[in-house]
C-alpha cells in the first residue's frame, strides 16, 4: 500500500483506530478523522507519518472541509457511527434522523468526496463498516439497524456503478467486538451474547482491521460488492 493514502472516519478509538494502525503498518499514509481532536492528536502521535482532521459526519459542510484538507484519497474506510437507542414506539424523530445522518448519509457524502479522483486514477478502495445487526435486526435499535442495513445496500449499488474503473466497494459487518461502545453493556447481556457465538469469544478491533486491510490491498482486487462477516460465527 506504499504511495496510497487511506482516510479512516471514527479513527480516534476502537475499530477505527485499529483499522488506521493496520493500514499504516501495511505502508499506507493514514489520515485519521473524528470529532474529538484531543484523541485524534494522541492517536496520530503513535503513528509516524499519519495526520488527522476533525470531522462531524452529520454535517455536509464538515465532511467537505475535512476532505478538502486531506487531498487525494485512495482508500476510504467509513467507520464513524453513533447510537441513540430506544424502542421504536417512543423514539424521537431527531434521534432517528441524527443516527441516519451520521451513519448512512455521512458515509455516502464521504464517498462522493473521493469518487472523482478515484475514477480519474482508475483505482480505489471503499470499505463501509456495517454491523451484524444490519443483517439480523435488533430490538431497540431501529435507527442504527436501518443505517447499517442501508450501508450494505449502498455498498452493493456503488460496487456496480464504479467497478469498470477498477474501484472496489465492500462492506465489513462486525459482530460483538470488545470496544468502549460495548463495554457499557451488563455482564448478563454479555454472557447471553457469548452463548450465541460459535467461536466462544468476543471479537477484537484488530479482527475487523485485518479484514479491512485485506479489502484495501491489491490482493483483494477481484472482490467487490461483498459483505465480509467478522462475527465469530454468530450469524452466517
Amino acid at each position: 500500500m506504499t504511495n496510497r493514502t487511506a482516510f479512516v472516519t471514527g479513527a480516534s478509538r476502537g475499530i477505527g483506530l485499529a483499522c488506521a494502525k493496520a493500514l499504516a503498518a501495511a505502508g499506507a499514509r493514514v489520515i485519521l478523522a473524528a470529532r474529538d481532536t484531543a484523541k485524534l492528536e494522541a492517536a496520530s502521535a503513535e503513528m509516524p507519518g499519519s495526520s488527522w482532521v476533525q470531522i462531524d459526519m452529520s454535517s455536509p459542510e464538515s465532511i467537505k472541509e475535512a476532505f478538502a484538507k486531506a487531498g487525494k484519497v485512495d482508500i476510504l474506510v467509513n467507520n464513524a457511527a453513533i447510537t441513540k437507542d430506544g424502542l421504536a414506539l417512543r423514539m424521537k424523530k431527531e434521534d432517528f434522523d441524527l443516527v441516519l445522518a451520521t451513519n448512512l448519509t455521512g458515509a455516502f457524502l464521504a464517498i462522493q468526496q473521493v469518487m472523482q479522483p478515484m475514477l480519474k486514477e482508475r483505482w480505489g478502495r471503499i470499505i463501509n463498516i456495517s454491523s451484524i445487526v444490519g443483517q439480523t435486526g435488533n430490538p431497540g435499535q431501529a435507527n442504527y439497524v436501518a443505517a447499517k442495513a442501508g450501508l450494505i445496500g449502498l455498498t452493493k449499488s456503488l460496487a456496480q456503478e464504479i467497478a469498470s474503473r477498477n474501484i472496489t466497494v465492500n462492506a465489513v459487518a462486525p459482530g460483538f467486538i470488545d470496544t468502549d461502545m460495548t463495554a457499557a453493556l451488563s455482564d448478563e447481556l454479555k454472557q447471553n451474547m457469548l452463548a450465541h457465538i460459535p467461536l466462544k469469544r468476543f471479537g477484537k478491533p484488530e479482527d475487523v482491521a485485518a479484514a479491512v486491510k485485506f479489502l484495501a490491498s491489491d490482493e483483494a482486487g477481484y472482490i467487490t460488492g461483498a459483505v465480509i462477516n467478522v462475527n465469530g460465527g454468530m450469524y452466517m
